[in-house]
């Protein structure tokens, strides 16, 4: 394999990142990243252990002279979100990440990097091996499932962790620390679908909207970033209000978790209606082009003419599911009123499929600091497809993360981060899911914080990487090694 990372600073951690870029790690399914660290732990004959969930966890003895300092764990997740553009021919289960260095950024080639929470994996592997480092005793965990369902740190069992301060490696804004997280929980739909034979005299059209940015459905929710869902349901809303209009197929998003960027339909229309409906087509993407331009310049939609479907669905399934997909909310709900600029309470809406069985399956994601604030807005969403007589269920969801305004590991991180870079560093909450609520649910005298460097559009083919920043998280890391207490 020709190195491409190995002219970056810090070396041995593009070193590191570069190699958990060739090893797939798709969500629940991380037994290749799983084995890649423990030969790794044997390699450099390094105490380790694995849990019954599949998290790793690898020991390294404190270095001369810090014997008696606390001992810390680093966190990370191995697994990552598998977005790819459509015209992309790679399989997450086999094919390698291709990273790609452009300018001050690293990214994949139209593919997730995995930088979200790679760059934390690689960093933690290099302070298991760099014998320069100075630091007491330390564990790194690599938890799996984070992105999916949380479900390593959910079922990280008491015991398997022994230090009491933990460095969460997985925020994306170099600059910030964090001190708490919104807590999540999904809400999914099933329409049951009556189909009918199509409409012998119809012509059939093929709708595809792609080209948006999408991004992660917490950290870039305030973006205003297009939803290609709410998008091509606009304008089948509309179409069906106009013609004589039938859906055979309606498809877009992939993961909870990340803003969708691509939809897709499949149409059927009377021909004394077709000219109508490409003019109406024209005039829909002009107005839609403009209206995001600013945010969403790469915006395409395309009109092409497909071959007759089998069957269409049943008229009264396709008014409730174009009626419930515009009334459902989308992006922001409620700004923090304790923390300026930050949102407290989003939604996203993150996948609609069409599957065999004559099912409709709708994914949605909310986020909330507020316990109360994460039920109201799931029961909002709830109660748009119940009116339209879809089956509705919740997931267990996760809890947030507290912040604690006394955190010891805090107040270290922050002179750290001002003795490095000669500014204070931001220390707020995140409007994201992160594993420390669930950990702290488990170890409860733990004292965490969160850190990273700065990644951008994570949770779509747009993911990078700002170079510098790496070097700079890394600095701190360090640091904050160095300077963890006695016991």
């Amino acid at each position: 394999m020709k190195k491409k990372l190995s002219h970056l600073d810090p070396p041995l951690v593009w070193h590191y990142f570069e190699e958990i870029c060739q090893v797939p790690r798709p969500s629940k399914k991380e037994e290749k990243i799983r084995a890649f660290l423990t030969d790794f732990a044997q390699k450099h004959n390094l105490e380790y252990a694995t849990d019954e969930i599949g998290n790793v966890i690898i020991r390294k003895d404190a270095t001369p002279g810090m014997e008696n300092r606390k001992s810390v764990v680093l966190q990370s997740h191995m697994d990552m979100v598998c977005e790819k553009n459509s015209d992309k021919v790679h399989d997450f289960d086999v094919d390698p990440i291709e990273p790609i260095v452009e300018g001050e950024w690293v990214r994949a080639n139209a593919t997730t990097l995995g930088a979200d929470d790679g760059i934390g994996m690689a960093a933690e592997m290099a302070i298991l091996t760099d014998p320069a480092i100075v630091h007491g005793p330390i564990e790194c965990l690599f938890t799996v499932d984070e992105e999916t369902g949380l479900t390593g740190a959910a079922e990280l069992a008491p015991g398997f962790v022994k230090s009491k301060i933990l460095l969460n490696l997985d925020s994306e804004d170099e600059g910030e620390l964090f001190i708490g997280c919104a807590g999540g929980i999904d809400t999914l739909v099933t329409f049951l679908v009556n189909y009918n034979g199509r409409p012998v005299s119809h012509k059939a059209y093929n709708i595809s909207l792609s080209g948006l940015k999408g991004g992660h459905s917490g950290d870039e929710i305030d973006k205003g970033l297009g939803n290609s869902i709410k998008l091509l349901n606009r304008f089948l809303w509309n179409c069906n209000n106009r013609f004589k209009m039938r859906i055979a197929r309606f498809e877009g998003g992939n993961l909870r978790n990340a803003i969708p960027r691509e939809a897709f339909a499949t149409i059927t229309l009377r021909p004394r209606d077709c000219k109508a409906f490409e003019e109406y087509f024209e005039s829909y993407r002009t107005m839609i082009a403009t209206e995001i331009a600013l945010v969403e310049p790469g915006f395409k939609m395309e009109l092409t003419v497909a071959e007759k479907p089998g069957q269409v669905i049943n008229k009264k399934t396709q008014n409730n599911l174009l009626n419930a997909l515009y009334a459902c909310p989308h992006g922001v709900i409620a700004m923090s009123q304790h923390m300026k600029g930050m949102v407290e309470t989003s939604t996203n809406l993150a996948a609609v499929k069409f599957l065999d069985g004559n099912r409709i399956f709708i994914t949605t994601s909310q986020r909330s600091d507020s316990a109360h604030g994460k039920m109201d807005i799931a029961a909002m969403v709830e109660s748009v497809f119940t009116l339209a007589g879809a089956g509705v269920s919740h997931n267990d969801g996760y809890p947030g993360w507290k912040p604690n305004p006394d955190s010891a590991i805090k107040d270290i991180t922050v002179k750290a981060y001002e003795k490095l870079f000669g500014k204070t560093p931001v220390v707020r909450s995140i409007h994201a899911g992160l594993e420390c609520g669930l950990i702290l649910e488990k170890y409860p005298e733990m004292d965490m914080i969160s850190f990273g460097p700065t990644l951008r559009m994570v949770h779509s083919p747009e993911e990078k990487i700002h170079v510098g920043t790496v070097q700079k998280f890394w600095d701190l890391t360090l640091e904050v090694l160095k300077n963890i207490p006695e016991a």
